[in-house]
């Protein structure tokens, strides 16, 4: 009888261990990125044609995919965010994963997406971030250094997100 009773409960403590430790939340941050270059890629966006490009603005890079509940979940807060931050010298780039372009441009149209995009089929930027779960985000300083590692959709108005933006947008 004993045994029977604590196997279920061995078995839900292993459960909530490892719930802990996968969920976004707990990953936040990554302080061992911080101060890192950020890996140039090409991109195609009105003003530039690779990442490099972007230097001197603080880059909210989003990588995301159409087929994703929770990059659908965060797209109308990065809206906002890009109106809080564009007249500061801020831009978020999202980089989709999709391999369907008409999902992707379905997704633009569908959300009134406003922040530059692009597609990157292949998966390449992501993997060299070594982006495994979507949406992530990194926020980029002017310089180009990567300041955090942000896993999972975001209210990107609260304050402590917006806090860390701000730091970044400060610094000159």
């Amino acid at each position: 009888m004993k045994h029977k009773i604590l196997s279920p409960i061995a078995l839900i403590l292993v459960a909530a261990v490892l719930y802990v430790f996968a969920a976004p939340s707990y990953r936040q941050g990554e302080a061992s990125l911080a101060g890192r270059k950020a890996k140039d890629f090409p991109v195609q966006i009105a003003g530039a044609s690779r990442l490099a490009d972007l230097h001197g603005k603080v880059v909210i890079l989003n990588f995301w995919a159409s087929w994703c509940p929770p990059c659908l979940e965060e797209t109308q807060s990065l809206n906002r965010l890009q109106q809080d931050i564009a007249g500061k010298g801020g831009v978020v780039l999202g980089i989709s994963v999709d391999e369907d372009k008409a999902a992707y441009e379905k997704f633009l149209a569908d959300n009134h997406v406003i922040f530059p995009t692009y597609r990157d089929a292949s998966k390449k930027s992501a993997a060299d971030y070594g982006t495994s779960m979507f949406p992530e985000t990194y926020l980029i300083d002017r310089e180009g250094r990567l300041a955090r590692k942000i896993v999972g959709p975001q209210d990107w108005q609260s304050p402590e997100v917006m806090g860390s933006i701000d730091v970044l947008l400060n610094q000159k």
